[in-house]
């Protein structure tokens, strides 16, 4: 018998939740009220007729019983409503400290609760991102400038002639700084998700070669004048290509995906010893056109520890040491896996940092062509 009520007291419940109703809900607490009232008054109307009671009595005793049980539920309502609008109008002059409490509370309320909290974090976080952002855009714009003002002054104070060295030297860091402008407008596009794919099936092989040999080229024409804007000038790193099958042919926007490879390509020559070597490798994926690339180079790697910052924004790379950079490289704007990263998120696939015996692997999957496009 005790197991049977225990079964239909589950069932009810069951019923209850499956019905939108829950059991601590703002709507069962006002529906309490109601029928704990009417129990109320009902009782002592039965009393006053047993009694031979006044009735006014028992109409007085009721309105009383009844508001104090109105105020005690009003006042565990409204008082977290209260508590909440004055944290909204906190985050609402730039406040993002402020929580509210009872965002464990059964109910609606707690429901709310939970919601602002969660909204107040999102805004801290883009707040202090906003600011990194300002600071950090301002550090990169502030090192060209500062160096193109004075190669300026000092061609028209005289000091230094106007020759092909000197200009070099300014062309230099014009180049840095309308590189670091075009990056921010990339990123700034990929944010907004106004970059928009331009998928179609093409052959591995031949657009991969073309972006390494662009590479090569692009290092060499830079040599002589190093940018320091994110595109490397090593010209001692060797590049190889491994596709495997050969007639490899992937779905994908073949422009973003220039973007994630050259990218990964600078990021890995930089940290390569001299004369090292970077391995750009393709295999086909587990879907139908998917892809799997992978970078590999030779150099210090990547403790485990880092591998969750590589991808973040304006992240240079510190962590495998100054050091330990190449030859001509100067760890660059720490914007270039960023955007690789948002690339790839674009195409709904995944990359990271991978283990590896030697140097650093950085690992991309693409999903291909999805049902629907087929």
């Amino acid at each position: 018998m005790r197991a049977a009520g225990l079964d239909a007291r589950h069932e009810r419940r069951v019923l209850l939740w499956a019905s939108g109703v829950r059991p601590f809900s703002v709507k069962t607490k006002l529906g309490m009220l109601v029928v704990v009232s009417v129990f109320i008054t009902t009782g002592l109307l039965m009393i006053a007729v047993r009694t031979e009671t006044e009735l006014r009595f028992i109409t007085v005793f009721s309105v009383i019983a009844a508001l104090l049980i109105t105020q005690f539920v009003a006042h565990s309502l409204t008082a977290p409503l209260d508590e909440m609008n004055t944290v909204a109008r906190a985050i609402s002059h730039g406040d993002y400290t402020r929580r509210v409490r009872g965002d464990t509370r059964r109910d609606e309320l707690g429901d709310l609760a939970s919601t602002i909290n969660r909204m107040a974090d999102d805004l801290e976080a883009q707040d202090q991102q906003r600011k990194e952002l300002v600071a950090n855009v301002s550090h990169e714009l502030r090192t060209p400038i500062a160096a193109l003002r004075a190669v300026l002054e000092n061609v028209v104070d005289g000091v230094s002639a106007a020759d092909p060295e000197t200009m070099r030297t300014a062309l230099k860091q014009t180049e840095r700084l309308g590189r670091l402008v075009e990056t921010l407008l990339d990123l700034s596009r990929l944010d907004n998700g106004v970059v928009p794919l331009k998928a179609r099936r093409f052959e591995v092989w031949p657009y991969l070669s073309g972006v390494l040999k662009e590479a090569n080229m692009v290092a060499s024409a830079r040599a002589g004048i190093a940018s320091g804007s994110g595109s490397h000038t090593r010209t001692d790193v060797h590049l190889h290509l491994d596709v495997s099958p050969p007639e490899l042919t992937a779905h994908a926007d073949p422009e973003r995906i220039h973007q994630v490879v050259a990218n990964l390509i600078d990021n890995a020559v930089k940290h390569s010893p001299p004369h090292g070597r970077v391995t750009v490798r393709a295999r086909r994926g587990p879907g139908p056109q998917s892809l799997s690339l992978e970078v590999l180079d030779e150099g210090p790697g990547i403790p485990r520890s880092e591998w969750h910052r590589v991808f973040e924004r304006f992240n240079r790379g510190s962590h495998r040491g100054s050091a330990s950079h190449g030859p001509g490289s100067d760890g660059g704007t720490g914007l270039g896996l960023a955007i690789a990263r948002w690339a790839v998120d674009l195409h709904g696939g995944q990359i990271g940092v991978a283990e590896s015996t030697r140097g650093c692997r950085i690992q991309v999957t693409l999903p291909g062509e999805s049902p629907t496009q087929s």
